[in-house]
């Protein structure tokens, strides 16, 4: 690990102002993520910013009838809070299926959001890699790849997204708060949070220099059932190989509205409007699933050993609207 010097953030803004004054410096809050880069030298910032101890750890109603989760809110905290796990199961079931107990007592809000990818090659500084050392190359692209994506990628990266939490967030239509260093603040949704690759997929977000996630704001609970489903090589502390965030509004056997959001197939949570088009007015029923399944799929396209994940995306799709709609 590189040496490097430490400062605890007195405030929002200066923190944003800290960072933003050294393009060496970075936050830190549960470190669950950012360590473990350090440690391997794949991160290798001079001065960290300590974010872990300002009051960005509340979960407050909204007067639409929403919640706006505090930035630093550790993932147990959010997963345990009984107002998600009645009004927002499918963010709970997501949070629930991620890490270990110890690493979700640590992880925070943010850090879920702007955690890295765990492609192999991006830990690996012995091969190239265009999001650890931009113009090399993506070995994942000739190499080992069966995690990797099969939407939204580019010659230059097909990684993924590793985060379960951002998946749900995205099939909630979750807005993102964040503070810059000159003190302005500004909101958006978090579809536009996390960039595609491109010819630059060492940036990752539309987050400017030193600027800060302050909160994330759900909307009041949307209508319907609500269901998280995570495919993985095992059961227990394993990226998804696809994971499917449904929610599928019903009644009297005809569908009234969906959204789909999936993970583990692009680089950022992947929000399907094909199939939730695919979905919309018509009765519900293995027919009209596996049509919205294949609408959603209809772009995928892999590399080498990821092929299998299309088949696989298609199927866990269509197993997971079948439950969200069962008894309508």
């Amino acid at each position: 690990m590189q040496p490097f010097t430490y400062e605890r953030a007195s405030g929002l803004r200066e923190a944003a102002a800290a960072v933003a004054a050294r393009p060496d410096a970075k936050f830190i809050a549960g470190g669950t993520n950012l360590i473990d880069l350090m440690k391997l030298e794949i991160e290798r910032p001079t001065h960290l910013v300590d974010i872990s101890r300002l009051p960005l750890r509340l979960i407050d109603e909204t007067p639409e009838g929403g919640l706006r989760i505090g930035a630093q809110v550790p993932n147990s905290d959010l997963a345990a809070d009984m107002r998600v796990r009645t009004r927002y199961p499918l963010l709970s079931q997501a949070l629930l299926s991620g890490a270990s107990a110890q690493l979700r007592n640590k992880a925070s809000t943010a850090g879920n959001l702007l955690q890295r990818t765990r492609c192999p090659y991006f830990y690996c500084r012995d091969m190239p890699c265009n999001k650890r050392s931009p113009g090399s190359g993506c070995s994942a692209l000739g190499g080992f790849n069966r995690l990797h994506a099969i939407f939204g990628a580019s010659e230059a990266c097909i990684a993924v997204h590793p985060s379960d939490m951002a998946v749900a967030m995205t099939a909630l239509d979750a807005r993102v708060e964040t503070i810059q260093p000159d003190g302005r603040s500004r909101v958006f949704p978090i579809g536009d949070l996390h960039r595609l690759p491109g010819t630059t997929p060492h940036i990752e977000t539309t987050l400017a220099r030193g600027e800060m996630i302050t909160a994330v704001t759900l909307p009041p609970p949307p209508p319907g059932r609500q269901l998280y489903r995570k495919v993985r090589d095992r059961t227990s502390y394993a990226f998804a190989l696809v994971s499917v965030a449904a929610i599928v509004d019903a009644a009297s056997g005809r569908i009234r509205s969906a959204r789909i959001a999936m993970g583990g197939v692009a680089p950022k949570p992947w929000r399907s409007i094909e199939g939730e088009r695919a979905l919309g007015g018509r009765p519900a029923g293995d027919e009209i699933f596996a049509a919205a399944a294949d609408a959603a799929l209809a772009g995928a396209r892999a590399e080498g050993h990821a092929a299998f994940k299309i088949e696989l995306a298609r199927r866990t799709l269509r197993r997971t609207l079948a439950e969200t709609s069962q008894g309508v």
